[in-house]
């Protein structure tokens, strides 16, 4: 089969950094191609290249087997290529049609818009698409699964022959992520050939024909994804073998509780919410997307105010109103989304770190001791394995995985008994996946209780000493770590249940 795009020898530089080198890709006509790598192995730079974002300083790029020159996004788009980034681009204030067809909007005379094909049209590509949307309505108002939907019917709307999908059910559940899956299965069947980012082994084994794995910048191999063990693509990707092993449960017996929530309600999200944390102990939150796993932990950390319910550390009733408050209460929070509440992104590793100790570094005068501050945050960066240039690195310059350890050190300075981990690992790769959980294990290990809030349910089973599974704003039940995950599920979708208390 003729390859629809194909990649030869792609060298960047950016000062000080060689991001790819000699790089060979290709993709063909109705397949799926993942490209697979750590962060910061050079997927991206390499999908920029192909998208007109970056121009290689080396190889080039064929497109139907002819030579061609992308020197911007929209050369790349007039030779259907199409990019879904996985940070959406939509004018959330524009309709559907709006957004689809801005710049190339139909005009009748004298340059008015001619709205009711513009309508139209984009009715028929969401045909096409089998995928029934309003093209009137306003995409602020939309989910952010059919928002992808308008990015995807975006790129086809430059008859896109090559798609690129950056990371596409990050922020998906599962029936969302079913119904992206069976576009992407018409859009194959009708040529169109799908570059697959992603860093979820089993989606890529459920959707991709074949795997492409970077590392460092350079290419490592492409294999079948069909005949490819995952164990054997993570070993691709990390250059060495992971073990997936879950470390022996300690006796937690005779261990003092750390956390106790009583009958903590916020209607309508919370009801009637009572557990126990025991410290050295990882308990595990699951349930599906709206169960109300978020909203305990930030009803807990002080972020949104509770109806009722009392909090108790160490056997003491404290007063939380406040993040504040819970700092001061010895509980650190680490958000499902980092890069909003976690992270200042445009300061470097070493204030970020320091963010919720600078006073304890201060003199009477309010003077910071930037001595001591920088030997904490290179401590860190050393006992973390903090990928980064130095400790005076931009944070938004970080991959995923490396932001996500710069949090974790934030609240380790702060020397917070109780952590709470929302989504610790979303959006990171498997290498930096399985260094947070040795990570969170050895925190466990030397005293720390720990909550971890996860969508992925492996990740529960094998962090969790037990397991505490909500529903519609109520716990339902608790597991041991061993349990299944049709017992978890099982407590899942148990919709009316007496209160659990555990």
């Amino acid at each position: 089969m003729a390859d629809l795009i194909r990649m030869e020898g792609i060298d960047k530089r950016f000062p000080g950094v060689h991001a790819l080198k000699g790089v060979n890709f290709d993709l063909r006509p109705g397949e799926v191609h993942a490209l697979m790598g750590e962060n910061g192995a050079g997927k991206s730079t390499l999908m920029k290249c192909l998208s007109g974002v970056y121009v290689p300083d080396g190889g080039r790029i064929l497109v139907e087997g002819r030579e061609a020159l992308l020197t911007s996004p929209r050369a790349a788009q007039d030779l259907g290529i199409g990019i879904i980034h996985q940070e959406l681009a939509l004018m959330r204030d524009l309709t559907v049609a709006q957004n689809i067809w801005i710049g190339r909007e139909p005009r009748l005379s004298f340059g008015r818009l001619d709205e009711k094909r513009l309508n139209e049209e984009t009715a028929a590509l969401f045909r096409s698409m089998k995928a029934p949307m309003d093209p009137r309505a306003l995409v602020g108002r939309l989910t952010i699964a059919r928002q992808q939907m308008v990015e995807i019917a975006k790129a086809l709307s430059h008859r896109s022959r090559a798609l690129i999908m950056d990371e596409p059910t990050a922020a998906l559940n599962d029936a969302e992520i079913a119904d992206l899956f069976a576009i992407i299965r018409q859009l194959k069947a009708e040529g169109v050939g799908i570059v697959y980012i992603s860093h979820k082994m089993d989606e890529i084994k459920r959707i991709a024909d074949r795997v492409t794995v970077m590392r460092d910048g350079a290419w490592v191999g492409t294999v079948a994804a069909a005949e490819t063990p995952i164990s054997k693509i993570i070993s691709m990707m990390v250059g060495r073998e992971i073990s997936d092993e879950r470390p022996p449960a300690p006796d937690l017996s005779r261990a003092e509780t750390a956390l106790e929530v009583r009958g903590i309600s916020r209607r309508p999200d919370l009801r009637d919410v009572s557990f126990s944390l025991k410290k050295g102990e990882i308990l595990g939150f699951a349930g599906l997307m709206g169960a109300g796993r978020t909203e305990v932990a930030r009803a807990i950390f002080g972020a949104d105010p509770r109806d009722s319910g009392e909090i108790l550390v160490q056997g003491r009733p404290v007063e939380i109103r406040s993040p504040k408050d819970a700092v001061a209460a010895g509980i650190g929070y680490l958000s499902e989304d980092r890069k909003q509440f976690g992270l200042a992104l445009g300061m470097d590793v070493r204030a970020n770190v320091a963010m919720t100790s600078l006073s304890r570094h201060a003199d009477r005068l309010g003077r910071i001791d930037e001595g001591a501050l920088a030997r904490i945050a290179r401590d860190y960066i050393r006992t973390l394995s903090i990928r980064t240039p130095s400790d005076l690195q931009e944070a938004r310059l970080l991959s995923g995985g490396n932001q996500q350890k710069v949090v974790i050190a934030k609240w380790l300075l702060r020397d917070c008994e109780v952590l709470i981990f929302d989504e610790p690992t979303r959006g990171v790769d498997v290498g930096a996946k399985a260094e947070i959980y040795r990570l969170l294990e050895e925190l466990a290990a030397a005293g720390k209780a720990i909550i971890v809030i996860s969508s992925e349910l492996p990740e529960i089973l094998r962090l969790s000493h037990r397991i505490a599974v909500m529903c519609e704003g109520r716990l339902t039940g608790f597991l041991p770590g061993g349990a299944s995950q049709e017992e978890i599920m099982a407590l899942a979708i148990r919709r009316e249940s007496a209160q659990a208390t555990g």
